[in-house]
């Protein structure tokens, strides 16, 4: 897949939300790619080109990430995102990139058609969260791994899947209280970075 290039993957990708009505994400250490600001995803995008050794055309890439999110913007889409509290704390930026992803979430938080849920540290988890995984409808789910990315598309799978994110997102925080657990980690950020002193 990688071989076309980071910007194919994410035309590729965008074709995809463009068919779904309803997309649910989950994520355990990362910020998902549809809410991710451009600093935070040229440092994800970096990573791969590190990790597999591909060509650097991550200008691009980061473009076409970003493009991806004006279906966002769609009312005939809706979004469910379940992100852990680690995924805004584990330091994959700078600071400051970082920053500005949290306070991004904060905005998006706010949306109509998104939903947006963290489970907190403080959570008591019924199901492991082992793994981040998207579920397009009911018709397909990707996993990404670093080797591969596994698409889904048994009933039977995409009905487990669909479960466990169902069990995940009941235990996670929304609204007001999902933004007080992200402006703590922005409060914590702040607290040790130079830049903003204390």
């Amino acid at each position: 897949m990688l071989r076309a290039g980071l910007s194919e993957v994410q035309r590729e990708q965008a074709n995809l939300e463009e068919k779904t009505k309803l997309l649910r994400a989950f994520e355990v250490t990362t910020v998902p790619g549809l809410l991710q600001t451009a600093e935070y995803a040229r440092a994800r995008l970096e990573q791969a080109v590190r990790v597999h050794g591909l060509p650097s055309n991550i200008d691009e890439a980061v473009r076409a990430r970003l493009r991806r999110q004006d279906v966002l913007y769609r009312p005939d889409k809706r979004f469910r995102f379940v992100v852990t509290e680690a995924a805004l704390r584990f330091r994959l930026c700078p600071d400051e990139a970082m920053l500005a992803q949290l306070e991004r979430l904060v905005a998006l938080s706010a949306m109509r058609n998104v939903e947006l849920g963290i489970i907190g540290f403080d959570a008591e988890c019924i199901v492991s969260p082992r793994h981040g995984f998207w579920i397009y409808d009911d018709d397909l789910v990707t996993v990404e791994t670093y080797s591969a990315e596994l698409n889904l598309a048994q009933p039977q799978e995409i009905e487990v899947y669909g479960a466990v994110f169902d069990q995940l997102a009941a235990v996670a925080s929304y609204g007001s209280e999902a933004r007080a657990i992200i402006l703590r980690v922005i409060d914590d950020l702040a607290g040790r970075s130079p830049e903003h002193g204390s």
